[in-house]
């Protein structure tokens, strides 16, 4: 089987929410030699692929928990992959979390998981933080960046409430402020006066590498 083939058998476990498959697909995966950032990148577009799908009702909660359970299982083979091969940056603190409102947490995982493989001391807060308290663990933890995440649309906002809260407090310029999600776009990042914009987990760390210079 090609590396496009095993990819997409990859991906196809988690559509079929079988978290058994998924683990035995990544060590086809791994055993192939295959590039582990380009699993990553597969299994991503797939949670993208069913949170859209959620958003719009065609799947439901249970089905995307079983999907994160899939996909947990294919990264207890990939992280170790990705540490091996992932390149180190000067170790920075990443503050990241879910904006308040909000308790998706499957994008935001990811990030942080491809985070930590690259080089970072990732500080995760989990779903529903409010600007407060992402200012106050960055400040405590000297973080260089925080990655706040949206999947909702009536969430995306508090991304801007962020930046304005930090503004607010005068520490703004203190930290780089990156952020995604299923709803955020370049656009919606460049009009709030983010620093930076991840569409996927994997170029959110490149993003972040190239925040911290």
């Amino acid at each position: 089987m090609g590396e496009k083939e095993l990819l997409a058998k990859l991906g196809e476990t988690l559509r079929k929410f079988d978290a058994y498959a998924a683990f035995e697909t990544a060590k086809e995966v791994v055993a192939a030699d295959i590039d582990p950032i380009k699993a990553v990148s597969e299994l991503g577009t797939v949670m993208k692929e069913l949170g859209d799908k959620f958003e719009c009702m065609e799947v439901f909660l249970p089905e995307i928990v079983m999907a994160s359970e899939a996909l947990k299982a294919a990264m207890k083979v990939l992280e170790p992959q990705l540490l091996k091969s992932g390149e180190n940056v000067k170790r920075q603190a990443v503050v990241i979390g879910t904006v308040k409102g909000d308790v998706h947490t499957v994008g935001k995982d990811m990030v942080a998981t491809l985070l930590m493989t690259a080089g970072f001391d990732v500080i995760d807060l989990g779903p529903d933080v409010s600007p407060s308290k992402f200012m106050e663990v960055a400040k405590e933890k000297n973080a260089a960046i925080i990655a706040a995440s949206a999947l909702m649309s009536t969430t995306l906002p508090v991304q801007k409430d962020l930046i304005d809260f930090l503004e607010a407090k005068n520490v703004r310029n203190s930290f780089k402020v990156l952020v995604g999600g299923g709803v955020a776009t370049k656009e919606w990042s460049t009009r709030i006066g983010a620093d930076g914009y991840g569409q996927d987990a994997v170029e959110a760390v490149k993003v972040a590498k190239e925040l911290v210079g």
